[in-house]
């Protein structure tokens, strides 16, 4: 299924006139220097224009490439929901306005970016760090009830309460009387597991699915089971998918269209043609005689 069939990029001579526009003295935004005029810039120098989709594509560079700035563009011209913030320059309405985009996408179509993963990382944390508090003084209560030199007597209604958990603690199991108290730790995964199941959550049928480099956080097991995942979701449940990694696991999936923001010009590739891909298999070539005397 396809949401997204092609998104064209401001051209360098569209892209030049705007920022001769901005050095007229009569403008209000000289202010702002060219050299910051983010994104403005960064894809004529690419010769990246237009960009046409399939159901799975996927934008591959080192750092500073742009794929995750195009991911964002792509988003922010969709108006897709996002979990995490986007924090963009004063150019940046402007540069979206010179955008043009063939899509319609469903209404749980949304980004999901590494700042929200994240996010719901730490959000787990803090949410654990509560739990564990609350439970060491549901300890404390326990242990208290079964110290003999306690007593409890109920003086008024008002002590009603306390009085229940002292004599409900006494008669029960220190794990019996903390689990009825408190419920279980959210997270009794690693981030890499959570990280993992959230992207599964997020991730349902019938949409268009932006994903900044999911592939952070997660082993390189849990990158093959993710890259799984999203092949089954195009195929079996009618996902469209447009991912920004350098993921070996991610960049092998059968089907994917590629896109090398590192080349000049961008352009589309095999994922063996790839810096990262090559380099991996180097290093693996080097070190062959190592996994031959297993």
């Amino acid at each position: 299924m396809q949401y997204l069939t092609s998104f064209t990029l401001p051209t360098e001579r569209d892209e030049s006139g705007y920022l001769l526009s901005m050095s007229n003295p009569r403008t209000t935004m000289r202010c702002y220097p060219q050299t910051s005029a983010y994104p403005f810039k960064l894809f004529p120098q690419k010769a990246l224009s237009k960009i046409t989709f399939e159901p799975l594509t996927i934008f591959y560079g080192t750092n500073g490439s742009g794929k995750s700035t195009l991911l964002n563009i792509i988003a922010e011209k969709l108006e897709l929901a996002r979990a995490a913030r986007f924090n963009h320059t004063p150019f940046f309405d402007d540069y979206l306005a010179m955008c043009r985009v063939n899509a319609k996408p469903t209404r749980d179509s949304k980004i999901i970016t590494s700042d929200a993963v994240f996010d719901f990382l730490l959000d787990l944390r803090a949410i654990n760090d509560g739990v564990d508090k609350k439970r060491e003084e549901i300890f404390e209560e326990y242990d208290k009830s079964h110290d003999p030199n306690v007593h409890m007597q109920l003086r008024s209604l008002d002590e009603y309460e306390e009085f229940k958990r002292f004599y409900d603690a006494k008669r029960s199991t220190k794990s019996d009387y903390t689990y009825r108290r408190i419920p279980e730790n959210i997270q009794t995964k690693s981030n890499g597991e959570a990280a993992y199941a959230y992207f599964t959550e997020q991730i349902q049928e019938n949409a268009l699915y932006l994903l900044d480099e999911p592939e952070n956080s997660l082993s390189a097991a849990r990158q093959r089971a993710l890259a799984q995942f999203l092949m089954e979701s195009v195929r079996f449940y009618h996902c469209q998918l447009v991912i920004s990694t350098h993921s070996p696991f991610l960049l092998a999936i059968k089907g994917a269209k590629i896109y090398n923001l590192d080349a000049y010009p961008a352009d589309i590739c095999k994922w063996t043609e790839l810096e990262a891909v090559r380099t991996y298999y180097e290093f693996f070539q080097e070190h062959a005689h190592a996994f031959e005397q297993m």
